[in-house]
């Protein structure tokens, strides 16, 4: 069916996500992961399953009225059944419910059942603000160890060493508490050798933060690479994909983060907090028993979990409850909504008392500007969201083409060699250029910045005019030479962060691509903000400024432009629209911003969809193989059921279990000759006529308990899926009752139903599989995977590449 063979060894250990790391660390056979065995295949690693020298000798055990451990749970890379998850998670509320009215413990019970959702957030929020507090302070402080140390103390990053210092306000950088290491170790930071000598520890600094990043990544939680952002919107879906957010992948993405952000690669750690947080939130369900015992309530937790992760990255928690929303969640009911809302305050919050940069705001770039654009500034920032759609869709097919050639020669490998190579390269261009030696986030927010009287940065260095100034409102000026200096190394900085973020995303690092984005953007923005703004200064005259922007008046801000342009960049690759606005909006706090962001992010979007469909993301989850159903695009094909389901002509017949006259021998030996993830129960062979469905996990922990555990269970005793099973010899063996694992209400087309309906119900409910029937009878099935290899092949795209790879 639609999930992989049986392996014995599984259900001897722990079903939850955190315990499960093994497979993690493991080299995983993916032959067994295959959603949907061919019905001809042979069982591979299940010979170790033999149902017979079980035979214990207990009391009588009837399996109506006691659940089996291990019955309802689900198999690694295995898709849950949202239906029957939903559908006992409302038994189990409906049994409290009913308590709570016998006594005041059980009403006490209902009432902290229904509060555990709530701490459960303050949980997730605490954690997750904390552990990004950690990860911002710790990042700052080694990006800043590549170029010197603090002699009032190591643990201080350049900014807060000269804090104390009593330099003046344009030497602030450069104050005596802080030593480059050509003064450590030569004594003075000037001439030819100290450069040299600066530029080797940058290198060789960053070369030992990447080989401990990728060492700690392979060697403990092949997992905590790359952002995390696909294989969560797969586990949202309902896949399962243990170990992925279990307690060792957030101990080593949380210290990789720190070293892979430290080493200067052009990667952010954006999108791997949304991984940190939904690690915090899958650990800690494991705190509520409703959380850690239902899949379906578990991913209502990691949607919320997410929301706080873009809550503590952005310093947005509206822009995070959006995201989760728009980008990442599959299942998201009102009170997730809320729940995710209070989850990212409380994240935001604690990141908020860290201050982890010490300017009591969330994020290192944000600004805040004071003038508002005029109504023909929307011909730039849609050339902006033109120019964000056409990198966006080159860089995802620059980059799946890389990932591909990754995956499928011998560069995959050597995943510790890549690194350390483009480390070496990223360091080795970085050094030159002062605004890529910087980190990706102080560059973005040099850019953002708006130039006041006492800035000193390069592209504030204006030939001024100071009888026309007026206070703090600075006039458009002339560019002067420093900012003609800026521009070129920008445009250098533009073509590297370009190229080298191509190969840097999907290596065996944690690695965000939010950052480097908007870095992208920014420097475009920066720079159209500063051409424009020329323009209007020496031709002002001109119809187009004649109206709003006079001589000596403030008009255009490059800030802003740099601000639009990181919108469109990132838009163009994630193709977010509303979240990403509010995001930006969140970081700026300037509501009459909006209508220029939201017209370069809808642009961006636009142009990129011309070109690709699929934003990066969904681009990962299709070359990875992840049986995740796309609920945004639509199924516009004249297919029917009959056309998907199997078998198919030439095929074997189906595989049934009759509801009262196999043996146990019988059952066992079609568990072990297949490898379907279920059967259906008919009434008998000939009639072919429909009871329910059974899981294959649900049946084999079934027949190995009553042989241990109920009297008289053999192979020759007969299996019984009804309340009333037919008279039996008296000499015949006990009859085995397995009604309670049977479903009987599962979920039926017939073979005249249009495809385009069967993937809607696919889609809104999650099944796994659908039975089709006509006239009543059973004919075949149709599993998730057979839905998505239809989808793949009616868009010309290889079937066979549905698969967990």
């Amino acid at each position: 069916m639609d999930q992989k063979g049986y392996r014995r060894e599984s259900f001897q250990s722990s079903t939850s996500d955190e315990d499960m790391l093994e497979i993690a660390g493991a080299s995983v056979d993916l032959s067994m992961a295959d959603d949907d065995p061919p019905l001809d295949r042979e069982m591979g690693g299940f010979s170790s399953y033999n149902g017979g020298g079980m035979n214990g000798k207990t009391t009588m055990m009837d399996f109506l009225e006691e659940p089996l451990p291990g019955v309802g749970t689900y198999e690694d890379f295995n898709t849950i059944d949202w239906v029957r998850e939903k559908s006992r998670d409302r038994d189990r509320h409906r049994e409290i419910t009913n308590r709570s009215k016998e006594s005041t413990w059980a009403l006490l019970h209902s009432v902290s059942d229904a509060f555990s959702g709530w701490l459960l957030m303050l949980l997730i929020g605490l954690l997750a603000g904390s552990l990004a507090g950690l990860i911002d302070i710790s990042a700052h402080w080694m990006t800043d160890l590549k170029e010197g140390v603090c002699l009032a103390g190591f643990w201080f990053n350049h900014e807060h060493c000269c804090w104390k210092s009593n330099t003046t306000f344009t030497d602030r950088d450069k104050c005596p508490e802080w030593k480059s290491w050509s003064q450590l170790i030569l004594g003075h930071g000037e001439g030819a050798f100290a450069y040299i000598l600066n530029y080797f520890m940058y290198v060789a600094w960053a070369l030992m933060f990447s080989l401990l990043a990728v060492l700690l990544v392979k060697g403990f939680a092949p997992y905590a690479c790359g952002s995390g952002i696909p294989e969560i919107k797969t586990i949202l879906s309902g896949f399962i994909i243990r170990g992925y957010l279990g307690k060792w992948t957030l101990i080593i993405k949380t210290i990789t983060l720190v070293l892979a952000v430290s080493s200067g690669l052009s990667l952010g750690k954006e999108g791997p907090l949304v991984h940190v947080a939904c690690c915090c939130g899958n650990i800690l369900c494991h705190l509520f028993t409703k959380y850690r015992k239902n899949e379906a309530k578990r991913r209502e937790v990691l949607s919320a979990a997410a929301a706080a992760g873009v809550s503590v990255a952005f310093g947005a928690p509206i822009g995070g409850v959006l995201f989760s929303l728009e980008e990442v969640s599959y299942y998201f009911p009102l009170k997730t909504l809320w729940r995710s809302f209070f989850a990212a305050l409380v994240a935001a919050f604690t990141l908020r008392s860290i201050n982890p940069f010490g300017n009591s705001r969330l994020v290192l770039f944000y600004v805040e500007f004071h003038m508002p654009w005029h109504l023909l500034e929307l011909v730039p920032f849609i050339l902006l969201g033109i120019f964000g759609g056409l990198w966006g869709a080159l860089f995802i097919r620059s980059n799946i083409a890389w990932c591909r050639r990754r995956k499928t020669t011998r560069l995959g490998k050597y995943p510790v060699l890549e690194v350390l190579v483009v480390t070496a390269i990223t360091a080795i261009l970085a050094f030159p250029n002062e605004y890529t030696r910087m980190s990706t986030s102080e560059l973005i927010s040099e850019l953002f910045n708006d130039c006041g009287i006492l800035d000193s940065s390069k592209l504030c260095e204006y030939v001024n005019d100071f009888n026309s100034t007026k206070g703090d409102d600075l006039p458009d000026r002339a560019a002067g030479p420093g900012l003609y200096t800026a521009i070129l190394l920008l445009a250098l900085a533009l073509v590297m962060k370009v190229i080298i973020t191509i190969f840097t995303f999907g290596m065996k690092v944690p690695s965000g691509l939010f950052i480097p984005s908007m870095a992208v953007g920014a420097i475009v923005g920066r720079l159209l903000g500063v051409m424009v703004e020329q323009l209007a200064f020496y031709h002002h005259d001109w119809v187009i400024f004649s109206g709003w922007c006079n001589q000596g008046a403030d008009c255009i801000t490059p800030g802003l432009y740099a601000m639009v342009g990181a919108a469109a960049c990132l838009g163009g690759v994630t193709r977010m629209t509303v979240s990403l606005v509010v995001i930006m909006f969140e970081l700026t706090g300037g509501l009459e911003y909006i209508v220029p962001l939201m017209a370069a992010a809808m642009t961006s979007k636009w142009v990129a969809d011309a070109i690709g469909r699929e934003g990066i993301y969904d681009a990962h989850i299709r070359l990875n193989g992840y049986p995740f159903l796309e609920a945004k695009e639509e199924f516009s094909h004249k297919t029917r059921a009959m056309d998907v389901m199997r078998p198919r002509k030439n095929d074997p017949p189906l595989t049934v279990i009759t509801q009262d006259s196999m043996t146990v021998e019988d059952v066992e030996t079609i568990v072990t000759k297949t490898t379907y993830s279920g059967y259906p129960v008919v009434v008998s062979r000939a009639s072919q006529r429909l009871v329910g469905f059974v899981l294959r996990r649900d049946l084999i922990i079934s027949i190995e308990n009553a042989r241990k555990k109920q009297d008289g269970i053999v192979s020759t005793s007969v299996i019984c899926f009804t309340d009333y099973c037919p008279p039996l010899p008296p000499s015949s063996p006990s009859v085995l009752k397995l009604r309670s694992i049977l479903d009987l209400s599962p979920f039926t087309v017939t073979d005249e139903t249009p495809m385009e309906i069967v993937v809607d119900i696919f889609r809104k409910l999650g099944l796994r599989q659908c039975l089709v029937t006509h006239n009543g009878k059973l004919l075949g099935i149709i599993t998730k995977k057979d839905v998505l290899k239809h989808i793949a092949q009616m868009a010309n795209q290889d079937p066979d590449s549905i698969l967990f790879n």
